[in-house]
């Protein structure tokens, strides 16, 4: 018998917008340099879009109803949950990684590694003068 937490988050992983998708595809497989990511992911008594686990980074992408009232609001409650879990949580709008995902990636990079290395935009990474 499947557990009803495995059973939500195969049912979520199937029912991805769009926009998590694309961005999913960056992020598989260790494809993001290196950095392994989990999608729809069970945190306490939330699901997350994309967790790094190894690097404690939390990646949510929003659609327009994340931008009402009573969403920012749950919305706040649970970020500060993940925060005090110890994990970063960064938020790109569905726009943003239609029409920016370079840039999306780039801020990503940012929030991950921070001033650890510098991003380059070919890919490729290189150590911090």
């Amino acid at each position: 018998m499947i557990h009803p937490i495995t059973k939500r988050a195969r049912s979520l992983r199937k029912r991805q917008t769009e926009a998590e998708s694309r961005l999913w595809y960056h992020l598989r497989s260790r494809g993001f340099y290196g950095v392994k990511f989990k999608r729809q992911e069970p945190l306490g008594p939330y699901f997350v879009d994309f967790v790094s686990h190894e690097r404690k980074v939390i990646v949510e992408v929003d659609g327009s109803h994340h931008a009402e009232k009573t969403q920012e609001e749950y919305d706040q409650i649970r970020t500060e949950y993940l925060k005090s879990m110890g994990y970063k949580v960064v938020r790109f709008w569905n726009k943003e990684i239609f029409s920016s995902l370079d840039g999306v990636l780039e801020r990503l990079y940012h929030e991950v590694f921070g001033n650890e290395e510098s991003f380059d935009t070919l890919g490729a990474v290189n150590e911090a003068l």
